[in-house]
């Protein structure tokens, strides 16, 4: 892995985005990242929408043994008035929380990414807006934005992502320790 950007935390804006969420084993998941990213890409094309930033890889719920709730999307300027796909009801809008998050830029290695700002969290006492569910790990919001668009640049070993955690607020903190 190459660290780009050190971990640190930083405050974020709520984001409108589009999106395609689906249920998927961990084994295999990029193959299915992959595929939502260029059938999300031609959506937006045949739609004339443009985007306003990167696209991201968000994962609601992780279970590396099992199924995981995982949503491709892309930044948009704004929400979209009424329903978006009507045909297939697969492209959504939704937004991605504000809030303060955990955050490091890299270059290759996804797992061994998010081992080191998992770690690195620990060591500063951040907590993650989390929770255990029986289906998983559930996060408020996790994502990894693709800095580098992987419409222009198809070797993933060259894409610059960010991780994202959103971090527990005190209050927060305290009902998930309770």
């Amino acid at each position: 892995m190459e660290l780009i950007q050190p971990p640190r935390i930083v405050e974020r804006p709520q984001l409108d985005y589009l999106g395609i969420r689906v249920v998927t084993p961990f084994r295999g998941m990029l193959h299915t990242r992959d595929e939502l990213m260029a059938e999300l890409s031609d959506w937006l094309r045949r739609q004339s929408i443009e985007d306003a930033g990167p696209f991201f890889l968000r994962l609601h719920v992780i279970d590396m043994s099992g199924p995981m709730d995982v949503e491709m999307g892309v930044v948009t300027p704004g929400r979209p008035a009424g329903p978006v796909d009507e045909s297939s009801g697969r492209v959504r809008p939704a937004i991605l929380p504000a809030g303060r998050y955990a955050t490091l830029t890299y270059r290759n290695h996804s797992l061994r990414a998010n081992r080191a700002l998992i770690d690195w969290a620990g060591a500063n006492g951040v907590a993650f807006d989390r929770w255990d569910e029986a289906e998983g790990d559930c996060f408020a919001s996790r994502y990894e934005a693709y800095l580098t668009d992987p419409r222009t640049e198809p070797r993933k070993t060259k894409w610059e992502v960010e991780l994202n955690f959103r971090i527990a607020e005190p209050a927060q903190r305290a009902v998930s320790e309770g």
